[in-house]
């Protein structure tokens, strides 16, 4: 073997060599790692402004009551695509005062997407500046006309007063004679009351011979009932709270006053007709007509105990079912939840059907009227 040959296969030899210890030094070709998706499992968290202390605790708390079964049934459901719902509780005592602080507790500190409330109109006119464009104010229950123009956040599952205060004064018009007289209290519920029944009871050419407010919280009415009953009306329209609507009746009947009561919806609670006794009998009041069905009653009577259920309670429990529904197309975001809410339309609920308008508002109300017999209140047919 020459000396090429010999230099031709050491070459050879070494190159093998080296490619032997290049192949070692190569990573194992492992199977590609599976990328896992981590489901989501915090909870959502909404807030509630109502009041649970003070003069429509009644209301508040049983509304209360309700959303938490709402919230009990979406999470046995699955909740929001495996989210559980959680509730933040702020009591707003129907008033402007404590429902900012609870609005921008809501909002700023805990940044709830969204808020079931205020009940009271007062709750919403104040939360709603402070939510808008950051949270949905979704109400079961407030009813002034200027919640209309108060933000495109905000939405209602409750007719506003426009609707009831048309229908109140007709109703007394058309009943009880051509004289009547208003007295109420001074929120902003009863003064959209006020201001509607007025203007279209004299629009049926009916004269309001007297007009007297009273502060939410008053324990004496006796100079207003006075004045209302020197004025001879064929009926008195008092939108007012409970508490107060217990001291007017009483002392109403204490003055000798046999005319005519008529309230607005917040007189739809049976403490009304427990606290005034005999003095609440033979009072009426306009609610809207809500169906009221069994099974939800039945619910309502497990849950509480109680089997007189208040108005708005119905409402409540339907906004929390057409949150999760918004929620589980569209996710938490504020923005996105308030454009699925605006796309709400013939929504079968417990109180009724649902639709929203381009100002949240409900398209279309319809009320009845009830009147306390015997303790109880009766839907007059």
């Amino acid at each position: 073997m020459d000396k090429i040959t010999k230099w031709t296969l050491g070459i050879i030899a070494l190159l093998v060599v080296v490619l032997i210890v290049i192949l070692v030094a190569l990573p194992e070709d492992k199977p590609a790692a599976k990328t896992t998706t981590k489901k989501v499992t915090t909870p959502i968290t909404l807030g509630f402004i109502s009041p649970l202390t003070g003069d429509v605790a009644s209301i508040g708390q049983m509304v209360q009551q309700s959303v938490a079964l709402a919230v009990d049934e979406v999470n046995k459901e699955g909740g929001i695509n495996g989210r559980p719902l959680r509730i933040i509780y702020e009591d707003g005592q129907c008033g402007p005062t404590e429902a900012t602080k609870a609005a921008q507790k809501l909002v700023n500190i805990d940044r709830v997407p969204v808020i079931v409330g205020g009940l009271c109109s007062s709750e919403t006119l104040a939360a709603a500046p402070i939510a808008d464009g950051k949270t949905v104010l979704l109400s079961p229950c407030s009813s002034n006309p200027d919640i209309t123009d108060a933000g495109d956040y905000v939405f209602r599952a409750y007719p506003s007063d426009s609707f009831q205060g048309k229908f109140a004064a007709e109703y007394a018009f058309e009943n009880y004679g051509k004289k009547a007289a208003i007295l109420y209290c001074n929120s902003d519920w009863c003064v959209g009351l006020k201001d509607v029944f007025g203007q279209r009871f004299k629009e049926l050419g009916g004269q309001v011979v007297a007009v007297e407010a009273f502060e939410q919280n008053s324990r004496d009415l006796k100079t207003q009932l006075l004045k209302v009953k020197n004025a001879n009306p064929g009926i008195v329209y008092m939108p007012s709270y409970t508490e107060a609507t217990i001291v007017g009746l009483k002392q109403a009947k204490e003055l000798g006053i046999n005319m005519q009561f008529l309230g607005g919806d917040a007189w739809d609670d049976a403490k009304i007709y427990e606290g005034a006794g005999n003095a609440a009998e033979g009072i009426q009041f306009v609610v809207p007509d809500v169906p009221w069905p069994a099974d939800f009653k039945q619910k309502m009577i497990a849950k509480t105990g109680k089997t007189d259920t208040p108005v708005c309670v119905p409402q409540a429990y339907d906004d929390v079912k057409m949150i999760a529904n918004a929620m589980r197309k569209v996710g938490a975001d504020p923005a996105k939840i308030k454009d699925e809410l605006y796309k709400v339309q013939n929504y079968q609920g417990v109180s009724g059907t649902i639709s929203f308008d381009e100002n949240g508002d409900l398209k279309e109300a319809t009320y009845v009227v009830k009147e306390v017999q015997d303790g109880k209140a009766v839907e007059l047919r």
